[in-house]
């Protein structure tokens, strides 16, 4: 059988919203692209069986939350996103902030939350302000994603080792493995070598046998030394010792206790989702882009990551997002379509109501290999490196979203990181903002020289008459420095043309100071021609209150002189 394509109706203001699985049908699926989605599903469940059963239990929660969470958003993600090869459910990216969240508020706390970011995403996309995330520098994308991958390979330091805690493993990197390193003498040699098993297993079927399913292997691999190693005296702590084993079942749904307190109280954290969500998924969705040529829809995709953390949350899952390995797993498996995300999630179900009672004998060691190598993979260590050799400035900007990250936590380091990144680009900006000499406006640091250039009158063809040209964007990282330059020109021309035609955009910063500099000029009856600009800058300087009341406007150059001569007594 085959779905015949139906033609779309071009430009339709829906189609920005429209889930690419919808896109799929109506161009023709038929029984070959069907069984290619079908293998490549079903080989990325086997990956996110374990996976996301590790994320889960080093998040702060129990397994079966990361397997409810690939169930349910994994199907929900793949049923109503914009991209074709989105494979959805918990993100080690997550793991800090969910712990942090759980060990703070709760897991109930954790389940309002990010009910409360799935909303958010969903109005981001509404609003479709989903480019917005594009907009993230680059070097606090490698700072906080290198800075998750060094406290998720932390957190796994006490399962590695099988080491017993005298009280409850702190959340703080330096705390932890202070904590660690007094709890060295309790290190169970077994669990380290089932670790390491695991490890050594992961990294060779990658090598010889990439396209298998490596991490669910050495999980059971793991597992069954570690049974051996029991049987012998030798114990590991499993998952049926700590948790008390996996349901067989999904959970029905329901909502946990909601207050306007509770709300208030959880704000930030849901923000923090919510921005991590969208920047995890977009940026896995244009991993995706890039694999295959295609192109997804950045908007509908935070719509369907919104719906998927509502619909995890009332299962009782933790947050889910798009992820790249994932995601790129499924398409060197022949990925086609969003059928491979639902088929992913459909057979993590099935092996959930079959397999369940055998999840109680996985071995935490086991997981813990799992992320540790997940962790590494994690780190971009190369782009870590690059970034550092690139600037000083962009340098800083990774540094410090990197420590904090580490050392405070990962809303902190993003924000930072942002804001250095923005004061970065407008002092870039800022520096390329020059008036007729071409001389830069943010000179380094020095005396002043004296007796500066301030215009040619021969280009005014008249010695009452200044021609000033402004050139780059005139926004507010430039216009104090920009006017201070112009008012050096002193009073001593009768009329001042201003020519904008090189400025892109003026902010309403740029154009107030562009006003106070036009009224103190007509104060002391200098007459002030404004020519060219954009009809943008145009507006906004009439906006400003830079009126035909305040200055003459001309289409160019010729036509302001004229009209500043025709002014002059």
């Amino acid at each position: 059988m085959t779905i015949t394509p139906v033609p779309v109706p071009p430009h339709s203001p829906f189609e920005a919203f429209t889930p690419k699985l919808v896109s799929t049908l109506r161009e023709g699926y038929g029984l070959e692209r069907f069984k290619k989605d079908a293998t490549a599903g079903f080989t990325v469940a086997m990956v996110a069986v374990p996976l996301s059963m590790a994320i889960a239990k080093a998040s702060g929660a129990s397994p079966e939350a990361g397997l409810y969470t690939a169930v349910v958003g994994g199907f929900l993600i793949s049923l109503l996103g914009g991209s074709r090869f989105q494979i959805g459910g918990p993100a080690g990216a997550f793991i800090v902030l969910v712990a942090s969240i759980i060990e703070r508020r709760g897991f109930d706390g954790l389940l309002i939350a990010t009910l409360m970011a799935g909303v958010m995403m969903i109005g981001i996309g509404l609003l479709r302000l989903g480019t917005i995330v594009r907009f993230i520098p680059h070097p606090v994308i490698v700072g906080f994603t290198t800075g998750i991958a060094v406290i998720i390979f932390a957190s796994q330091i006490v399962d590695l080792l099988g080491i017993t805690l005298a009280a409850k493993e702190p959340s703080a990197l330096l705390p932890k493995l202070g904590a660690v390193f007094e709890a060295s003498g309790t290190t169970n040699p077994a669990a380290v070598a089932t670790g390491l098993v695991g490890i050594a297993a992961i990294i060779v079927l990658r090598r010889l046998r990439p396209h298998w399913p490596g991490f669910l292997i050495a999980v059971i691999g793991a597992s069954l030394f570690a049974a051996v190693l029991s049987r012998a005296g030798l114990p590991v702590e499993t998952i049926g010792s700590k948790f008390g084993g996996i349901p067989g079942s999904l959970p029905a749904p329901g909502l946990p206790d909601v207050s306007f307190e509770r709300i208030l109280a959880l704000m930030p954290d849901a923000l923090a989702i919510a921005l991590l969500g969208s920047i995890e998924s977009l940026l896995s969705a244009v991993v995706a882009d890039g694999m295959t040529g295609r192109r997804h829809r950045s908007n509908c995709e935070l719509v369907a990551q919104g719906a998927a953390n509502i619909g995890s949350a009332l299962f009782g899952g933790i947050c889910a997002t798009g992820t790249i390995a994932r995601t790129a797993t499924s398409i060197r498996a022949g990925a086609t379509s969003p059928v491979a995300g639902i088929v992913h999630a459909l057979v993590v179900l099935l092996l959930m109501l079959v397999a369940a009672p055998l999840a109680a004998h996985v071995p935490l060691a086991a997981l813990a290999a799992v992320l540790a190598v997940v962790s590494w993979n994690m780190a971009e260590r190369e782009e870590f490196a690059l970034v550092l050799r690139l600037s000083r400035g962009d340098a800083a900007v990774l540094l410090a979203t990197f420590g904090l990250t580490v050392f405070v936590d990962l809303t902190t380091g993003i924000a930072a990181g942002v804001v250095l990144g923005s004061m970065l680009f407008m002092h870039r900006m800022a520096s390329i903002v020059e008036v007729t000499t071409h001389a830069s406006i943010l000179p380094d640091d020095g005396p002043e020289p004296s007796g500066l250039p301030a215009y040619v009158p021969a280009a005014a063809g008249d010695d009452r008459v200044a021609v000033l040209r402004l050139s780059g964007p005139f926004f507010f990282g430039a216009a104090s420095e920009a006017t201070a330059v112009l008012e050096r020109l002193g009073l001593s021309p009768e009329a001042i043309v201003l020519d904008l035609a090189g400025v892109p955009f003026c902010d309403s910063t740029g154009a107030h100071a562009l006003s106070g500099l036009a009224a103190k000029l007509r104060r002391h009856g200098v007459r002030v021609v404004i020519s060219g600009g954009t009809p943008a800058v145009l507006r906004m300087l009439r906006m400003s209150g830079v009126d035909e009341s305040v200055v003459a406007f001309a289409a160019d150059v010729p036509r302001a002189v004229a009209e500043a001569k025709a002014g002059l007594r």
